[in-house]
């Protein structure tokens, strides 16, 4: 009977060891490791060019197409691909003539917000993307708002970041800027345009401009870094020149694109750097005119928000779509 009892209490000890260094092992498989999902690098041909995208996600998720601003490219949501990816399916095209799409000569092609939307719209068409959210910030908003006007129904909802519709967010003078530099055909105020596509002004009239010691030191110098990279040439630089001389024919626009979103009342989130000082908080205030049930946040950021404020823009529209029904 000893020898049983102590046969027993030894087995007893053995599986108690036997537990403990499962433990660890089961306590990892229990709490693994979360990953986003990888962002893949593509081209895709468009009438005899070539298209790049960013691409991350599951593709049986809703879409959202990310439209990026100057004078950059997908690169600017290089952080904020994989947070939304978690949940969605992600497409962030680089503008024809930006990044490493085809960079047309611009001697022989001339540039124009409606050619920008005619490719963009074409890849979306390619990939058998038929509704989606659509996030815009900068040139991103022409772009999106000339593709929205052909079908709005499409747009299963809008995130607005810096992203101008409105008057109210441009002063007289920035509305005066762009109106001559579609007017004014003079040589002196082409090499005006062509200086704001220096290196200079790419980093300190662009990125830099409206940050200030709160927040200048969580700017990546990466963004400009890539940017400048793709300003290297004469033949780079004269393709934003002459966006910039098309710039005013959005603001032409501007009362039709209001009317269609009043007409429409797409479910809205505006996520606005309120230290913009070329595209001000005024014109993200203004959407509220008409769209009153749209989600309006300021942030503590300037006109290149998404690079500043990553995790916050992605935690809002992460929590804004959900409430919303897209998932």
């Amino acid at each position: 009977m000893k020898q049983l009892v102590l046969i027993f209490l030894i087995a007893l000890s053995l599986l108690a060891c036997n537990n403990v260094t499962k433990a660890p092992s089961e306590a990892h498989n229990n709490n693994a490791f979360f990953l986003p999902p990888p962002t893949t690098y593509n081209y895709t041909a468009i009438d005899s060019v070539k298209l790049f995208y960013r691409e991350a996600g599951n593709r049986n998720n809703p879409t959202i197409v990310l439209l990026h601003g100057y004078p950059s490219s997908s690169h600017s949501y290089r952080n904020l691909i994989p947070m939304l990816a978690t949940h969605y399916h992600v497409i962030a095209p680089d503008n024809l003539g930006s990044g490493y799409s085809t960079h047309l000569d611009p001697t022989t092609t001339k540039y124009t917000f409606d050619m920008l939307a005619d490719y963009t719209e074409k890849l979306i068409n390619t990939l058998q993307i038929k509704n989606y959210v659509m996030y815009m910030q900068d040139f991103g908003a022409p772009v999106g708002y000339r593709i929205m006007m052909k079908n709005p129904k499409r747009i299963q909802a809008l995130i607005v970041q810096n992203a101008n519709a409105y008057l109210d967010g441009l002063t007289p003078k920035r509305q005066n800027f762009f109106r001559t530099a579609q007017t004014d055909t003079s040589q002196e105020k082409h090499d005006f345009l062509y200086g704001l596509t220096s290196k200079d002004a790419i980093i300190n009239k662009q990125y830099v401009f409206d940050l200030d010691s709160t927040n200048i030191n969580i700017q990546s110098p990466d963004a400009w870094t890539h940017d400048l990279a793709f300003l290297r040439s004469k033949k780079d630089r004269d393709i934003q020149v002459q966006l910039f001389k098309d710039y005013n024919t959005n603001i032409i626009r501007y009362p039709k694109w209001q009317h269609m979103l009043k007409d429409n009342q797409p479910k809205t989130l505006i996520v606005w750097g309120k230290k913009d000082l070329k595209f001000n908080y005024k014109g993200a205030e203004a959407y509220l005119r008409d769209l009153p049930n749209a989600e309006l946040h300021l942030l503590d950021a300037g006109h290149f928000a998404a690079e500043e404020k990553t995790r916050d823009i992605a935690k809002l529209i992460l929590e804004f779509l959900s409430k919303n029904g897209i998932e």
